[in-house]
């Protein structure tokens, strides 16, 4: 495989109204049963078994976290609390036949963590390849490789990341992750949310058709919920592929916990009848920290950030936890200054950091857009879908509310930072709104392009999530010939956008260039959907502009 990484050191939210309140029993033990049909048949006195497949994420200088799920019996499936202790080991090699073992060591699988394991290894070198196995009662599990980052002062001349966000099970098949996974070519992935969803079947957007059943069928709520959600998910034979071929970065969105969440509540939460939302919020991010290979800076959250040489760095962002509820007609004002979408605390690292960086590159995981969007002269039938999709009024609103759109004093305050403090190459990478998109991120979009641009931000669309066409049910590409210069005309920051198609996106950085190429798929309900090339737009250094560039990288 090729080095991405050239180092001097050589080596290598459509937001479907709530329905009728799900009466969901919490999942015990009588789950196991059926939930034991959702994945590969073995007999019950086979040895101990990988499901789940394994991953590797959060890679730094000297180590990287390594990840996986052993089943040590057949009733033992995720999110039953049952299954014995079972001792798993790893090894970390310097080649794909784990000869030449750098690192190894072995933990206790127990049913207090849904028998997951995590490995947080280092004493790794620098912008170098490895591959990794774990082992459990004479079962071995696939070999996959990952990669550390570079040394912190390291000349990097190049990176290469996939981007992807907002996978629906049920709504088709993950053939975004099997293309990127053929890539091969890959340092990381960054996954910027909505990696699993929280609906019951058939209550989230699939274009009428439920495409393939996820478990459990209900809504989930609790801690087994959750887990036996995850487990679902990692049973996907493309996202375990990507998962044995780089390191994964994620952050979470809403659909981690539920639709439109906030730090108190979501409306996809209904307080008293589903629960309370401390205990729902409590379970989501303890099953997420069990199943996702994400190594938290502060226990709880997702904010962290990640350096790749002098090239880039990479802050991750925690938008749910910390933010106040979305306004609502009658509940506030989006200007409101004692209103915020990333927390105080949160604003101030993500400041500090950006300030002190001495990288080419300051990226930033966002998981909502940070670009101002009014809908203009929408017309009616453009205007109600688009509205759907964004989970807003139908009667008519200039802004999406879940997004920084509905906290700009924590935007203005962000963006006159970078602004007074000559913060340049400032690129943020967003998902959630099931759209692709390339924008400036200006400083005043009632006057721009006459007003500064602060920084450029790369949208990418979902992997499978309902997106405008879906909606209205009508041929791929039909609505975004119509609604994308109507955007544009009412949004002059806004250079591209793509309303209508599912995909993933490949960012790659040099010095001179932040460059995004959008990939599309052909059909997210054919588990055998060819992908090709979309469009590609950067952003030079020093321009904090985006420009279209008409080939991929």
């Amino acid at each position: 495989m090729t080095s991405r990484y050239r180092s001097s050191e050589g080596t290598n939210s459509l937001s479907p109204r709530r329905r009728t309140v799900v009466k969901a029993a919490a999942a015990t033990a009588v789950l196991a049963g059926p939930l034991a049909a959702a994945l590969p048949a073995r007999a019950a006195d086979q040895a101990p078994a990988f499901l789940h497949g394994v991953a590797s994420g959060d890679p730094l200088p000297d180590g990287v976290l390594l990840w996986t799920r052993v089943t040590p019996t057949a009733e033992a499936v995720p999110g039953s609390g049952l299954g014995p202790d079972t001792e798993v080991s790893w090894v970390v090699a310097t080649d794909k036949a784990l000869t030449n073992i750098v690192s190894k060591g072995s933990t206790t699988a127990t049913a207090a963590s849904d028998h997951t394991v995590k490995a947080d290894i280092r004493g790794l070198a620098p912008a170098t390849d490895y591959w990794f196995r774990f082992s459990a009662g004479g079962t071995d599990s696939p070999v996959a490789r990952t990669r550390t980052a570079p040394a912190a002062d390291a000349a990097v001349s190049g990176l290469r990341f996939g981007v992807v966000s907002c996978a629906n099970w049920e709504a088709g098949y993950f053939s975004s992750y099997r293309h990127l996974a053929a890539r091969g070519d890959l340092d990381a992935w960054l996954h910027l949310g909505d990696y699993i969803y929280e609906y019951g079947t058939g209550e989230y957007g699939t274009r009428g058709t439920v495409v393939r059943q996820h478990a459990p069928t209900h809504e989930i709520l609790t801690l087994a919920d959750y887990r036996t959600r995850h487990g679902k998910y990692k049973t996907d034979p493309d996202l375990q592929t990507l998962h044995t071929k780089a390191p994964v970065i994620a952050i979470w969105d809403d659909h981690e916990f539920a639709n439109d969440s906030w730090s108190g509540g979501a409306e996809n939460h209904t307080e008293g009848a589903e629960g309370a939302w401390s205990n729902r919020q409590a379970a989501a991010k303890q099953a997420y920290f069990e199943w996702m290979p994400v190594r938290p800076a502060i226990a709880g959250t997702t904010y962290r950030r990640l350096r790749f040489g002098k090239l880039a760095d990479l802050s991750l962002l925690d938008l749910r936890s910390f933010r106040s509820q979305q306004v609502k007609v009658g509940n506030g004002s989006v200007d409101d200054p004692d209103r915020t979408i990333t927390g105080r605390a949160q604003l101030d690292w993500l400041k500090a950091g950006l300030k002190a960086s001495d990288t080419t590159w300051r990226l930033v995981g966002n998981s909502v857009m940070i670009s101002p969007f009014s809908f203009g002269s929408l017309s009616a039938d453009l205007f109600k879908p688009l509205a759907k999709l964004l989970g807003l009024p139908q009667e008519g609103i200039a802004a999406n509310t879940d997004q920084w759109d509905g906290y700009t004093d924590d935007r203005r305050e962000l963006l006159a930072h970078l602004r007074s403090n000559a913060i340049g190459n400032t690129v943020f990478l967003t998902g959630d709104i099931h759209m692709a998109w390339a924008n400036d991120v200006p400083v005043d979009a009632g006057t721009y392009p006459l007003s500064a641009s602060a920084a450029t931000e790369f949208v990418v669309t979902s992997v499978t999530s309902d997106n405008l066409d879906d909606i209205v049910k009508v041929p791929e590409g039909t609505l975004t010939a119509v609604a994308s210069p109507l955007i544009r005309a009412a949004n002059r920051h806004v250079h591209w956008v793509d309303t209508d198609r599912h995909g993933y996106g490949v960012l790659d950085i040099t010095a001179d260039r932040a460059q995004m190429d959008y990939y599309v798929l052909s059909d997210r309900t054919d588990a055998n959907a060819t992908s090709s090339w979309s469009r590609s737009y950067r952003t030079r250094t020093g321009t904090q502009k985006v420009e279209r560039t008409y080939d991929p990288v």
